[in-house]
């Protein structure tokens, strides 16, 4: 009975004494350290495969602006025609439409993006197609015009990304 009493305690023991703690061995002085790890935003560049739009900070802020604007003219292009207001339509839609003034930002804005450029400018003419068809009080041609204004957004968006430079090339 004492050698059981004893081989209980000494099991008891053993089960309570954690295993010795193995070090994991030290590299040799010579290894070369992991390459660092991306940024998420460089992760995130990395991933999204859109041709890069090159903007100093205040263009890309300005386009950004421009953007927010355009879908407010959406908005109230959509809620104009819901009530058959042209007269607000038109006004809202030139807000998005040609004039030589855009056509130059757009041309500066997407210098540095092949294609950029010609796909604001297809934007701007779409949404003239918006007024030509509020000036018409046609509702139908109004929402059909505004669905390809939308779609050249998407287009562009699928397209394209900001980046922002500190410096724009010669």
């Amino acid at each position: 009975m004492k050698a059981m009493a004893g081989f209980v305690i000494a099991t008891l023991v053993a089960c309570r004494t954690p295993p010795a703690r193995q070090e994991a061995p030290t590299p040799p002085s010579s290894a070369v350290a992991p390459a660092s790890r991306p940024s998420p935003a460089e992760e995130l560049d990395r991933l999204d495969r859109r041709k890069p739009v090159p903007l100093l900070p205040m263009m890309a802020n300005h386009q950004k602006q421009s953007m927010r604007e355009h879908l407010i003219v959406v908005q109230e292009v959509v809620s104009a025609t819901a009530t058959r207001d042209f007269a607000k339509v038109v006004h809202a839609a030139q807000r998005m439409g040609y004039s030589e003034a855009m056509g130059q930002m757009c041309e500066h804005m997407g210098a540095g993006a092949p294609g950029f450029s010609e796909q604001a400018l297809a934007f701007h003419h779409s949404a003239d197609r918006i007024v030509d068809a509020a000036r018409h009080e046609d509702s139908a041609g109004v929402l059909g015009a505004l669905s390809e204004t939308l779609a050249t957004c998407t287009s562009c968006h699928e397209s394209y990304k900001q980046a922002v430079v500190a410096k724009l090339a010669d």
